[in-house]
């Protein structure tokens, strides 16, 4: 259902994620699809929300107000989930995206997927693994961050030719070779062939993982991540101008 554009809400916990990451947290919205109600939740009386203040406007959110009754308790999370059950039976939006870190938000997300609908977390990588897996996709804030500028020295010129000339293997983590060899041979069985289309790896992957993400190693692109892979190989495949590319296990 990721795959075309459509409608998404975008409710943010404004006391359980970082207000420098907002245009980013959109920039990743909008490769699934539009978010046309953006909302952000919190004391707005307070000075913890004082970041997101002057982000408001320049990104279109309107600031929900919820008042903390009781010293330690956070009635943001209550009021951000009435309102995305509101937002569901309006029947206005065809996607969710719930950025926080709190595992108070896994029932929310489950009954979306269960009326159909695509959702999709946006959280620190301390965000608990029922939250993550209850989504059809999350992304990670630490892979959306701005990389800090890299001082180039004398020799830096001759450093970055010496890493074009030695191609760095990637070393995948334990849990995301797993992920990837199980989405593999779903894949195979999908195509009944002796590869797997790239596009569809990728569904399958996500299907497994919902936080699998190729940035996590510092690469843009699942293709360029198993070009640096030594048990996979990429072929091009050419149709029409356009390249589909597919993945072959090495012998």
């Amino acid at each position: 259902m990721a795959e075309g554009k459509f409608n998404i809400a975008v409710l943010i916990d404004g006391d359980n994620a970082q207000p420098k990451l907002l245009k980013e947290i959109i920039e990743e919205v909008s490769k699934y699809g539009k978010a046309t109600i953006r909302r952000i939740y919190g004391d707005w009386t307070s000075q913890y929300m004082n970041g997101w203040k002057n982000l408001l406007n320049q990104h279109s959110f309107n600031p929900i107000q919820k008042f903390s009754y009781t010293s330690g308790k956070n009635s943001t999370d209550g009021s951000l989930i009435i309102d995305a059950m509101d937002i569901l039976h309006d029947g206005n939006v065809q996607g969710f995206c719930i950025v926080s870190s709190d595992s108070d938000y896994t029932g929310l997300a489950k009954r979306i997927r269960e009326e159909g609908l695509f959702v999709m977390g946006i959280g620190e990588k301390k965000t608990p693994e029922a939250f993550v897996k209850s989504c059809e996709t999350f992304t990670y804030t630490e892979n959306i961050s701005e990389p800090e500028p890299i001082s180039k020295s004398k020799n830096s010129s001759k450093s970055e030719s010496k890493q074009k000339s030695n191609k760095k293997t990637i070393q995948l983590s334990k849990e995301d070779a797993d992920t990837i060899h199980k989405a593999y041979m779903i894949s195979l069985n999908d195509n009944d062939e002796e590869f797997a289309y790239i596009a569809q790896l990728g569904k399958n992957i996500k299907k497994i993982d919902p936080s699998f993400d190729p940035r996590t190693y510092k690469i843009n692109t699942l293709k360029k991540l198993f070009e640096g892979l030594d048990n996979y190989e990429v072929i091009s495949n050419i149709v029409n101008g356009l390249d589909y590319p597919f993945i072959k296990m090495r012998e």
